[in-house]
């Protein structure tokens, strides 16, 4: 036996998608499982806008988590139309799927998923998430009961994606469910996505940490600038919302909402990237830019 068919009988590859409606623990989980923040987190839903992959390497195998928008049962405006869109088209091309929801909490939304779900072709693996939260065990599984037949679903999994309880074992039975193959990624990658969106991303998450009710559902970060001279990262970003009314709210009095959003978004950057960053931030109006298909696909949101 050759080396390299020695390394293909060992070692897994494969894709894992995780779905769930918004606000469920699907950026939390992936965090968790690559020991690392590359998907923002915020209590506020529908925080997670576009596909992203975090990849994970072990000696046994490599795998890519697919982090994907919340699904939507109503979708009234071109961006949650195109979260749909996004979410729904990771059941294609993948090996396995993580079905998140939340232990002993299922609603419409949920419902509107598992039926999506019923049309794919790979396996689907359920996760209760949040199990911390259900003190009385005897009602998680009359829950279970209720709302899951086990024929619809390769397994059953019960974690905390925020503390990391029954993360590890997850990730065994997930591997263990993925064809032998050499791996595609270098393995110190930890995801398929560039800085430039990274560093985008996790201004937003600044942003929609720091502002109220609507607005961060307004917002978007596009960067413009993003350089390197000498041992100093300059990245500047301009923030769009949709209103002057939402452009003064963002800046705050005396600019000090930008201030405080800006020096927060440097720390996390610098953690990051390791590097020292210099991070200049704008905020500029276009108009209902989240309704609007040709605007969305201009600030990045491309299928």
């Amino acid at each position: 036996m050759t080396e390299n068919n020695a390394v293909e009988n060992e070692f897994r590859f494969g894709y894992v998608s995780i779905v769930g409606r918004p606000n469920v623990g699907k950026s939390t989980l992936l965090n968790q499982i690559l020991g690392q923040k590359v998907s923002i987190v915020t209590a506020k839903p529908q925080t997670t806008r576009q596909r992203l992959a975090g990849i994970k390497t072990t000696p046994q195998g490599q795998v890519v988590y697919v982090d994907t928008p919340g699904i939507h049962h109503t979708a009234k405006r071109a961006l949650n139309r195109y979260m749909n869109r996004v979410a729904k088209a990771s059941f294609r091309d993948v090996d396995l799927v993580l079905f998140l929801v939340e232990a002993g909490n299922w609603t419409r939304q949920d419902a509107f998923v598992a039926k999506a779900l019923g049309s794919v072709d790979v396996p689907v693996m359920l996760v209760l998430n949040k199990v911390d939260l259900v003190p009385d065990k005897e009602s998680l599984l009359k829950f279970i009961d209720e709302h899951f037949s086990g024929d619809d679903y390769e397994s059953i999994m019960m974690i905390s994606a925020k503390k990391g309880s029954g993360v590890d074992e997850l990730e065994k039975q997930v591997l263990a469910r993925l064809p032998f193959s050499r791996p595609f990624y270098d393995e110190d990658q930890f995801t398929d996505r560039s800085e430039r969106f990274l560093a985008a991303e996790m201004i937003r998450e600044q942003l929609t940490l720091r502002l109220h009710q609507e607005l961060p559902y307004a917002l978007t970060v596009q960067i413009e600038e993003f350089k390197r001279k000498g041992k100093l990262l300059t990245i500047g970003a301009i923030i769009w919302v949709e209103r002057n009314s939402q452009k003064q709210i963002t800046v705050g009095k005396n600019g000090i909402v930008l201030k405080q959003v800006g020096s927060q978004a440097r720390v996390v950057l610098e953690e990051l990237f390791g590097e020292k960053i210099f991070l200049r931030l704008w905020v500029k109006v276009s108009k209902d830019w989240s309704d609007s298909d040709k605007l969305i696909e201009r600030f990045g949101y491309t299928d």
